[in-house]
């Protein structure tokens, strides 16, 4: 018997539809999972609604099971909980990560998925693959201990680096971001916050994640000598001026990437992208980091609520996509 789904896809930057989708029949080792909520990850997903993902970077930026192929139509997404309905005995019937788009039931290798803990709710669940780019930032930046501290950049990946890096001890951690509501952010993940001309400078390191111009220059200016700039922002086609004339040198500043689709060299020998997803779902047994689900909207509404995602017309850190009743337990 042939059965159906439903999915999001994006027929052409800017306007985005739902289609009926076959899915296939049940394979060897795999699993049907039945979507409870998934996430809108702002800034990527809105790089990809305007359709200014480079063309140097379409197969960089493929989402693991991604359909179509940029600008569009393409199926995109990578937050999403869904409940097991059938396959490996042992997950039948259990809530489950997977970095899949937006859609109502899909069949995937049982290895592509990620058991949830039963302490962390479905809706902060969704968190679970920004949490793995706080991670591996996190493994990038090899904080020490005493360390001072600055994320600048206040949205989804920023909070998330912010909530782990606040976890080490005996070190000054501080939130910056233009935005002053941030502060209740910043005060629910245990770490400081200050505005940009506000923010303490000396720091030994700095993650950037607010993807401006203005938000690297001032990380730069930050740093105290030696320092180091972990960079998390991606800017798709946009070109970026870097202040390299003035103090950089002097000061014997550093920059360094950082990006999830590669494990830190310091940890590929002893860690596995499964290790990190499963931690990644440990660290959101955390309540603190609800806060960064800022709101919700219904699957069926999807065609209507990315534009408003994607324009800063409706701000969001994560967004939840709901698909049942059970969506927000």
């Amino acid at each position: 018997m042939e059965r159906t789904a439903r999915a999001y896809w994006l027929r052409s930057p800017g306007f985005g539809e739902i289609h009926s989708v076959t899915l296939p029949s049940l394979g060897q080792g795999e699993l049907l999972v039945r979507t409870v909520c998934s996430g809108v990850s702002r800034g990527t997903e809105s790089l990809v609604f305007h359709g200014r993902v480079p063309e140097s970077q379409h197969h960089v930026m493929r989402a693991p099971f991604q359909e179509g192929d940029f600008p569009g139509p393409i199926k995109y997404g990578y937050l999403n909980v869904g409940i097991v309905e059938e396959g490996d005995h042992d997950l039948l019937g259990r809530r489950v990560f997977c970095l899949y788009p937006h859609q109502t039931r899909y069949v995937v290798p049982a290895d592509a998925v990620t058991p949830v803990p039963d302490e962390v709710p479905s809706r902060r669940a969704v968190l679970a693959g920004t949490m793995e780019t706080a991670v591996n930032a996190v493994w990038d930046a090899a904080p020490m201990l005493g360390e001072r501290i600055a994320v600048v950049g206040g949205g989804m990946v920023g909070c998330s680096v912010a909530a782990v890096l606040g976890r080490f001890p005996a070190s000054r951690v501080e939130l910056v971001d233009a935005d002053p509501s941030r502060a209740e952010a910043a005060e629910a993940l245990g770490v400081g916050f200050a505005l940009p001309e506000e923010a303490a400078e000396d720091c030994d390191l700095v993650v950037h994640a607010s993807a401006t111009q203005a938000g690297l220059t001032r990380s730069l200016e930050l740093l105290a000598p030696e320092g180091r700039i972990v960079e998390l922002s991606w800017y798709g086609e946009e070109k970026v001026s870097v202040p390299l004339g003035e103090f950089f040198h002097s000061r014997r500043l550093a920059i360094r990437s950082s990006q999830v689709g590669a494990l830190p060299p310091s940890m590929r020998s002893r860690r596995t992208f499964a290790d990190r997803m499963a931690l990644a779902l440990d660290l959101l047994r955390d309540p603190a980091l609800e806060m960064l689900v800022t709101g919700s909207s219904a699957f069926d509404e999807l065609p209507e609520v990315m534009p408003e995602i994607a324009s800063g017309r409706m701000p969001a850190l994560c967004h939840l996509i709901t698909y049942g009743d059970d969506a927000v337990q």
